[in-house]
C-alpha cells in the first residue's frame, strides 16, 4: 500500500498521506522526502498542499509501536536514521522554495501537529478533528529544533499552554489564536479553501527560498547543532 498519493491541480501539488492514521516511521520520512524531490523537478508547480485521504486523521505523529520495537531490540541505528530523516522533512518544509499549506482534515497529534507547524500556512476543518501535543503525558520531550519551529507557527502564550497541558484544541480555537488561516466547515470546504489560497501564491522560487532561508536561519541552526546531542545519545524519553 502506498503511503502517499500525489496529484496536481493546475500549479498546485497535492500530497495526500494515504495510510490511515499516517503514523511516522522511517519509510514515512523517506517517502515524503522523495516526493519533495519529485515535486521540485516540476517547474510548473508553484505551491504544495499536504493533507490526508483519511477524513478522521491528518497525521497521528510518530509510530510509537515501530519506535518501541526498535528501542527494545536496541536498534538505535534505525531510530537515529528515522529522527534525522524527519528532521530533513522539517528542514525542507522550512526552506521549501514554494509555499506549503497544511490542510488539516482530521486529528493532528504530536509529530503530526509539528508537521503542520513546519508548513508555511495551515487550514483545518472544524466539523471533526483535534490538534494536540500529547508528549507531556507520554513522557517524550520535544527536541530543541521542534520547539524552535513550532514557535514560528503558534503564538508563544498558546504554545506554552498546548505544550505543557497536552490539551486538545479544535479548528475554531486555533483560528482564534492565529494558528490557522481558516476553520473550514467540512472536508469539501477545507480543500476548496486550501486550493483557492494556494492558487494565489504564484511566487518566484528564488526570492521565496531566500526569504525563508533568512527567516528561519536560526531555527535551522538549532536543528543542526542542538538536536544531534539528544538523537546521538538516544536521550529521547523521560521515565
Amino acid at each position: 500500500m502506498a503511503l502517499f498519493e500525489l496529484t496536481k491541480d493546475e500549479g498546485v501539488a497535492v500530497i495526500n498521506m494515504a495510510n490511515g492514521a499516517n503514523k511516522q516511521n522511517f519509510e514515512f520520512a523517506k517517502g515524503l522526502n522523495q516526493l519533495f524531490d519529485e515535486i521540485l523537478t516540476d517547474t510548473e508547480i508553484y505551491s504544495i498542499i499536504i493533507t490526508s485521504s483519511d477524513e478522521k486523521n491528518f497525521c497521528q505523529g510518530i509510530d510509537i509501536d515501530w519506535l518501541m520495537e526498535k528501542y527494545e531490540k536496541k536498534d538505535f541505528k534505525s531510530m537515529k536514521a528515522f529522527l534525522y530523516a524527519m528532521n530533513d522533512v522539517f528542514k525542507r518544509l522550512l526552506l521549501m522554495p514554494v509555499p506549503v499549506i497544511a490542510a488539516i482534515n482530521g486529528h493532528a497529534f504530536g509529530n503530526g501537529a509539528m508537521l503542520a507547524c513546519a508548513c508555511d500556512f495551515r487550514f483545518m476543518k472544524k466539523d471533526r478533528g483535534y490538534f494536540c501535543f500529547p508528549e507531556v503525558d507520554i513522557n517524550i520531550p520535544f527536541l530543541p529544533g521542534m520547539i524552535a519551529f513550532v514557535r514560528k507557527a503558534i503564538p508563544e502564550y498558546k504554545f506554552n499552554e498546548l505544550k505543557l497541558t497536552g490539551k486538545k484544541v479544535s479548528a475554531q480555537e486555533l483560528f482564534e489564536h492565529h494558528v490557522i488561516e481558516k476553520a473550514s466547515d467540512n472536508q469539501a470546504a477545507l480543500m476548496m479553501d486550501a486550493l483557492s489560497f494556494a492558487k494565489t501564491l504564484k511566487k518566484n522560487r528564488n526570492i521565496f527560498a531566500e526569504h525563508k532561508k533568512r527567516m528561519y536561519k536560526k531555527i535551522i541552526e538549532v536543528i543542526d547543532t542542538q538536536d544531534p546531542e539528544y538523537i546521538n545519545s538516544m536521550n529521547l524519553f523521560v521515565s
